[in-house]
This record gives structure tokens, C-alpha cells and sequence, in this order.
């Protein structure tokens, strides 16, 4: 069982940034493909950001190419999420997911682990 905990939202102002993790503890962390989500009008959820077990390979929805960054430690058992230039429209509570599959996925159906959540709020 793979324990996920998110960190690092806040308050910020539109053009600001934040970076957010997500630890991971309970299983071996390298074996997982990682994703970050948030709720979408009209879907479930939106796949922000995904990343491979090794970090080679990764996507980014339309709406965050460019201004999104996800990366991950597997020494650290962390994937992380930098947002800048922050817009209003990204505001949301940010969840991160752990796959078993090697590539990321953009499902959230294929996601076997998720975290609590961490609130992003973005003022105009």
C-alpha cells in the first residue's frame, strides 16, 4: 500500500508561482509512473502533469505547457510539480497519483494510489 502526501499549495497571486511534492511512502516509489491532477468542469478530473518511473518521459495538458514543470527524486521517493506564471483559471484542489504502469497516464481510472490533496488558490 503506497502512502502519497501532498504539500506546497497556497495563496498566491496571478503570475506567481508555487512548487508543489508529493512524498510517496509504503512501496517502491521508482516502480510507480506519477501524476498530477485537479477537477475539471465537466470531467472527473484533469491530468495536469504525468512522469514516467524514470523520469524520461512526461505530459502536460494544453492548458499548462509552458508554465508547468513536473520532475521527480526517486531517492527521495518526491514528485514535484513547479507552477509559474500562475493564472486565476488554476485554481483547484491539486492531487497527485501513483501508476503501475512504466509510462504515464493520463486516465485517472489506471491510478492505483492518491493523495489527500493540497489547495492551490490563485488571486486576480
Amino acid at each position: 500500500q503506497v502512502q502519497l502526501l501532498e504539500s506546497g499549495g497556497g495563496l498566491v497571486q496571478a503570475g506567481g508561482s508555487l512548487r508543489l511534492s508529493c512524498a510517496a511512502s509504503g512501496g517502491t516509489f521508482s516502480r510507480y509512473a506519477m501524476g498530477w491532477f485537479r477537477p475539471a468542469p465537466g470531467k472527473e478530473r484533469e491530468c495536469v502533469s504525468a512522469i514516467s518511473r524514470s523520469g524520461g518521459s512526461t505530459y502536460y495538458a494544453e492548458s499548462v505547457k509552458g508554465r508547468f514543470t513536473i520532475s521527480r527524486d526517486n531517492a527521495k521517493s518526491t514528485v514535484y510539480l513547479q507552477m509559474n506564471s500562475l493564472k486565476p483559471e488554476d485554481t483547484a484542489v491539486y492531487y497527485c497519483a501513483a501508476d503501475h504502469s512504466i509510462l504515464p497516464s493520463t486516465t485517472g481510472s489506471r491510478y492505483d494510489y492518491w493523495g489527500q490533496g493540497t489547495q492551490v488558490t490563485v488571486s486576480s
